[in-house]
């Protein structure tokens, strides 16, 4: 460990119980690649931290570790970070959880990330990672061994309408994801179920498809889409193109989990 090596985080979670297994600490950094439509999280786009006027935002960090209010965002050295996930350790043990990198985009910020894996592993903490999968094969290499399981959003099939709804192509993401499969790291998918956009019969079935040739996905959460974030785009003053978009109903969701429940692992609607 080196108190050079610094990075941008927003939030820290703590008794996180849908990041992973067991209890966890989730740990979301600033910084995201991608534009989708429907994220919840729009204040991690920027890799820097950013004020906001008036928000009156407190996030959930602990006391050692607080932004003023209208702060998003915050530099924090490995070994800080480090001394705040270790006070959860207790109920890492006890549950068999661990701490869950998020953002944003954790492989935005590959070294930091890196240090904080090895340390991880180091003391026997569970690591997992909560990945769009977008990053240079080089990246995924250099963080990949240190990670206990991935967290791997896959969300559009089609190239052109994962351009449209996320702002980048997906043909960098599949072959990482296949990749991860390759090394044999464990893995969940995570499929968003956004009406008329991830949630249509050609998607679902392409996802399913490609999903049935990879020998290491040990479960698939199927995350409904939800508006708890649309406070967010007024308070940070950014679009909001989900306005008329509402979730999915318990019996259209019961539906997709029994169409992803011909896969050789477990499906459950929520992370």
């Amino acid at each position: 460990m080196t108190d050079s090596i610094h990075g941008i985080v927003f939030n820290i979670q703590r008794f996180a119980i849908h990041d992973g297994p067991g209890i966890r600490t989730t740990v979301f950094f600033k910084g995201c690649p991608l534009r989708c439509w429907w994220c919840h999280n729009p204040e991690s786009h920027k890799i820097l931290p950013e004020k906001f006027d008036g928000c009156n935002l407190r996030r959930g960090f602990d006391q050692s570790f607080t932004m003023n209010k209208d702060e998003v965002g915050k530099e924090i050295s490995a070994d800080e970070l480090m001394i705040e996930i270790v006070k959860d350790r207790l109920f890492f043990e006890e549950s068999g959880g661990g701490v869950t990198f998020s953002g944003g985009e954790p492989l935005m910020q590959s070294e930091f990330l890196t240090v904080l894996l090895k340390e991880c592993k180091s003391l026997g903490i569970h690591s997992a990672v909560d990945t769009s999968g977008f990053t240079s094969e080089d990246i995924l290499n250099q963080v990949a061994p240190n990670v206990d399981l991935f967290l791997f959003d896959l969300k559009l099939m089609n190239d052109d309408v994962h351009e449209k709804y996320t702002g980048v192509s997906n043909q960098i993401i599949l072959k990482n994801l296949i990749e991860l499969d390759q090394l044999g790291k464990r893995i969940i998918i995570r499929i968003p179920i956004v009406p008329e956009i991830t949630d249509t019969n050609e998607n679902l079935f392409a996802i399913r498809g490609f999903i049935s040739y990879l020998n290491n996905v040990i479960e698939v959460n199927l995350l409904p889409y939800h508006r708890a974030g649309e406070g967010k785009y007024q308070r940070y003053k950014k679009e909001n193109r989900m306005n008329d978009t509402v979730t999915s109903d318990k019996k259209n969701l019961e539906n997709i989990r029994q169409f992803f429940s011909e896969l050789k692992c477990k499906v459950k609607i929520g992370g």
